[in-house]
């Protein structure tokens, strides 16, 4: 199979992912239960899921007050971006 195939099918499998936990999270909360660590929401964004982070923190209204989040979130982003373009241009 392609490696580009691969990796975008990696990608949005990221995304998902850390757009459901951050739902997930947030369904928590609002029953008081068991919580996803912060870490853990903002490792899944800087590895190359900040797209899903930033579209689930503003789809379910969560940690968007945050500052840790609105700053960081939109980072990843960024880095992410930059990590895509590297990983196309060197292995590509």
């Amino acid at each position: 199979m392609n490696g580009k195939i691969i990796f975008a099918v990696l990608f949005l499998i990221i995304n998902i992912i850390s757009f459901f936990l951050m739902g997930i999270d947030k369904k928590k909360a609002q029953k008081s239960k068991w919580r996803i660590k912060e870490s853990t929401l903002l490792g899944w964004a800087f590895c190359l899921g900040g797209t899903g982070s930033f579209l689930g923190m503003h789809f379910f209204r969560h940690k968007t007050k945050h500052k840790k989040f609105i700053i960081l979130v939109p980072l990843s982003v960024i880095i992410n971006i930059i990590l895509i373009i590297l990983i196309f241009k060197f292995l590509f």
